[in-house]
């Protein structure tokens, strides 16, 4: 074994970057951090190589002077802790001293500053080799380029991603911040084209320029106030939901956080409010002392310890739902108490739970499957020709399998059947339907591509710049999937057709919900993946909704489509699209047994 010795100061530097600089996007979050800090009413924000060749932050802040500027690139200098004490009650974005001298550890860093009414100065630091102050033109502020970032540590520039990700990555940081001090002016640029250019405004305004109009419409206000804590912020009614987690903002002492106590609140108020894998939007602002928060726990300072954690989430629940009930309406009515003696009449837990299982396959034969299917078939399939399964459309169907015939609709959502032994049948018409369209998109795609419809008169969808890029970006992707995209100018995207299986669903929800999805994405993420999680995606809008009226006709087909689908017991997100209820059941169900 190697006797231990003292890494060389350069070394050391090199490694406590890699906790503070993981990818450019944290950069950019630290240097405009620091502008915040100065008090910059103005930052500008130039990218070029993604964050990789070259990051520019610009502002209009106190500046330093040139005593201040050799101190700035050295670690643990700051001047945001005025006395030791203060590490306890953190009041700035920054505090640890580390951000300058990190990157300067790993890339080529130039610092110009000015003072108000005094000269300019800059410092050029090197893979942590500091130069000479040298006198400088500039403006009074500070203005910090970082040219080839991760220079100096090859192997962490080789876990990048393409220079566009990078990007993606660095805009969402600075929108974080942009949504947290909406009284600061923002502009950012990427390859030379302006990407954020917000101006000063209250909070609401910000909100509704980076978070949409959509949003605007559904959010209703939410607020509250106790001893020590004040929360503010909006919060979308459950009928806007996004597939992923991504729209959740929470800001915490002015400080953009994801964390995981605040974000679990928020999925408990909206619990009971939307459905099981949608995420709710809001952009959520606490205030609270900062001795109260312990903000050092995380190197990138996005998750917190509250000293009463159980106060915080319990505060945030109690007006997320008191702003829901107020923004949906009067609530309904409880149902009734149960009978003191319901819990000896109910059945066995065994038997209760097995109502929310898949179902057992269906015993009688089913037509045949799609020629080339096989149990667990990933996308994508060699070239073989399949037999595409029938379209989920709703023709009649004669004859009754399975699932039986039916005998009614329940709430505009269920499909009463009786089965050939007696059993009910209950099915969920739109996991079932999604189910079948799902499949018979995937039959369309193992073919080589899903038949696109064109639209009569194109349709344009305002979605935010970043994700209007990111789906052009996949627009080769999406027209396997009879999608056609292209752009309409910033922050807008022409929709030319629509897979025809789909019908003509309004396509603004579903775009929305394929950024989501394309956001979940990296380039490592296997194609096949991509494809069957947009099928996924493309099958939810296109299927038969909740609150629809069926005649027999219509649930007869669905059933016996149902029956010739393969793994039609479960809809694309997992759940179960039809329960069984044998004579057993519902006579433990009723005491008989």
């Amino acid at each position: 074994m190697d006797r231990i010795r003292l890494l060389s100061a350069t070394t050391a530097d090199r490694i406590a970057a890699g906790e503070v600089v993981e990818r450019p996007a944290a950069a950019v979050k630290e240097l405009v951090e620091n502008a915040l800090d100065a008090g910059a009413t103005r930052i500008a924000v130039t990218l070029e190589g993604g964050g990789i060749s070259r990051i520019l932050v610009e502002d209009d802040g106190c500046g330093m002077s040139p005593a201040d500027l050799a101190l700035a690139v050295e670690r643990h200098a700051t001047s945001k802790l005025p006395e030791e004490e203060a590490l306890f009650r953190i009041a700035t974005l920054g505090f640890r001293g580390e951000a300058l001298p990190s990157i300067a550890a790993v890339a080529r860093l130039t610092l110009t500053s000015r003072l108000p009414g005094g000269e300019a100065h800059s410092l050029a630091v090197e893979g942590g080799a500091k130069g000479e102050i040298r006198p400088a033109a500039g403006a009074p502020g500070t203005r910090v380029e970082v040219r080839d970032l991760f220079f100096a540590t090859p192997a962490r520039r080789k876990f990048l991603k393409t220079p566009p990700t990078e990007a993606g990555h660095a805009v969402e940081a600075v929108r974080r911040l942009a949504l947290a001090w909406p009284e600061v002016a923002f502009r950012m640029e990427v390859e030379g084209r302006a990407v954020l250019s917000l101006a000063p405004a209250d909070r609401a305004t910000r909100l509704a320029a980076l978070l949409g109009p959509d949003f605007a419409k559904a959010a209703v206000p939410v607020s509250g106030a106790w001893s020590d804590l004040d929360l503010d912020g909006m919060a979308a009614l459950p009928t806007l939901t996004r597939a992923t987690a991504a729209e959740q903002h929470l800001v915490v002492n002015r400080r953009p956080v994801r964390d995981p106590l605040l974000r679990a609140a928020l999925r408990v108020a909206y619990r009971d409010l939307i459905a099981a894998g949608r995420h709710p939007v809001a952009a959520l602002f606490l205030d609270l002392p900062p001795e109260l928060v312990d903000v050092n726990v995380h190197p990138m300072k996005t998750e917190l310890r509250f000293r009463d954690a159980g106060a915080v989430r319990g505060a945030l629940i109690s007006a997320l739902r008191r702003a829901l009930a107020v923004g949906a309406g009067p609530a309904p009515a409880p149902p009734p108490p149960a009978p003191a003696d319901w819990e000896a009449m109910a059945p066995p837990p065994s038997s209760v739970a097995g109502f929310a299982e898949a179902p057992a396959p269906l015993t009688a034969p089913a037509p045949a499957r799609p020629l080339g299917w096989q149990p667990g078939l990933r996308l994508p399939m060699p070239p073989s020709r399949p037999e595409p399964a029938p379209p989920p459309s709703l023709p009649e169907i004669a004859g009754e399998g399975p699932l039986g015939r039916p005998v009614a609709q329940l709430l505009e959502t269920y499909i009463l059947a009786e089965a050939p032994d007696g059993a009910l049948i209950l099915v969920d018409q739109h996991a079932a339907h999604e189910r079948l369209t799902h499949e018979a998109l995937k039959a369309q795609l193992l073919e080589g591509a899903v038949r696109s419809q064109p639209l009569l008169l194109p349709a344009v969808v305002e979605l935010p710049g970043a994700e209007a890029r990111r789906l052009l970006e996949a627009a080769p992707t999406l027209a396997r999937l009879g999608l056609e995209v292209e752009d309409f100018g910033a922050g807008a995207v022409l929709v030319r057709a629509l897979p025809a299986l789909l019908g003509t669903p309004d396509p603004a929800p579903l775009l929305r919900d394929l950024c989501a999805e394309l956001a979940e994405w990296e380039e490592t993420t296997a194609l096949e993946r991509r494809l069957d999680a947009a099928v996924a995606r493309l099958a939810c809008h296109g299927s038969i909704r909740a609150g629809r009226r069926l005649n027999p006709a219509e649930m007869a087909a669905l059933l016996r489509q149902m029956e010739a689908t393969p793994r039609a017991s479960t809809c694309s997100h997992g759940r179960p699209t039809w329960l069984r209820f044998g004579k057993s059941e519902f006579e433990r169900m009723f005491g008989r047994k």
